[in-house]
């Protein structure tokens, strides 16, 4: 810890809920926070962001299921998990022994499927809030993604906001696979959402030039790292300024301190670490420190005043 990082609250909210740092894992990077241990003082970050659960496990796609690409990397892992039996009989209760805030992901193909995870979850030890992945195939509307439709996405916040527990604030987790993200985040927010995660990954492909096939065994991938950053920065952008009401959960190629201010500048009140875990396993805590220096040395008292600050 600097001088700087003592000097700057860096206290914020997850709708409701208060968290020490503005710092969180990404879904999907860390799986429930344990590979961590060795490298960060959990307790210390915001929350471990769960990979996203569903309501029966999964195995994944077919491999190869990473590929990496130019400043970023393909991931087409297929939400392999424990389902939502092993996370609560596993994962949550060692998240919670530790004192640990988990803001657990969740998944599924049907609107029930989210409004019934909610439930399971309502009141479990530790569980700091759900952020709701949507960027799943909806098996009703021919396998359109929900994120990608505002009344299908309003559809699934709607049920789970009902059916969650009423501490638990919950978050939308929007794709920027969309010509309008405003027009998903103003619907999903009067659905019900406490707040808004901005960006899931890009959808993307790689071609092995000596088979002349694609790389990955699921053909296409969501495409994460410093590659997309400026396209999550707009997206986030947008929407604070359309909706600077509405709490924003930033991430997209987040490496560094520098990276988060841009995204604290642009309007979120919290960031996410993901991609860069893979060779930084410290990653998370690093960029807390080295926010809470760049936001000193740019005379903020408090990391609340510097969110949207761009927009003056």
């Amino acid at each position: 810890m600097t001088a700087l990082d003592t000097a700057v609250d860096m206290r914020t909210t997850l709708g409701s809920a208060p968290i020490p740092s503005p710092v969180l894992t990404a879904s999907g990077c860390s799986a429930f926070g344990g590979e961590l241990e060795p490298f960060v003082d959990l307790t210390a970050i915001g929350a471990v962001v769960t990979k996203s659960v569903q309501l029966r496990p999964r195995s994944g796609r077919a491999t190869p299921r990473m590929a990496e690409t130019p400043s970023g990397m393909l991931n087409s892992i297929g939400l392999q998990g424990p389902g939502i039996d092993g996370l609560l009989a596993e994962e949550l209760p060692w998240l919670a022994e530790r004192g640990v805030r988990a803001f657990v992901s969740i998944a599924g193909t049907r609107v029930e499927d989210f409004a019934e995870l909610a439930e399971r979850l309502r009141g479990v030890p530790g569980v700091l809030g759900l952020e709701v992945n949507i960027s799943c195939p909806n098996v009703e509307s021919r396998g359109e993604v929900f994120a990608c439709d505002p009344v299908a996405a309003s559809d699934v916040v709607s049920a789970v906001r009902a059916a969650a527990d009423p501490a638990h604030p919950v978050y939308a987790k929007l794709s920027p696979d969309v010509t309008d993200i405003v027009s998903v985040a103003r619907a999903v927010s009067e659905a019900g959402a406490d707040g808004l995660s901005m960006i899931n990954t890009l959808l993307g492909l790689v071609i092995d030039p000596d088979t002349m096939r694609p790389v990955l065994g699921g053909v296409t991938g969501g495409l994460s790292g410093p590659a997309i950053r400026p396209v999550a920065l707009r997206c986030v952008w947008q929407v604070h300024q359309a909706l600077p009401e509405v709490p924003i959960l930033g991430m997209g190629g987040i490496r560094t301190g520098l990276d988060a201010l841009q995204f604290v500048l642009a309007g979120a009140s919290a960031v996410s670490v993901g991609t860069a875990v893979f060779n930084d396993p410290s990653a998370v805590a690093r960029v807390h420190d080295e926010l809470a220096v760049a936001l000193g040395e740019r005379g903020f008292a408090s990391l609340a005043e510097a969110v949207g600050y761009a927009h003056r």
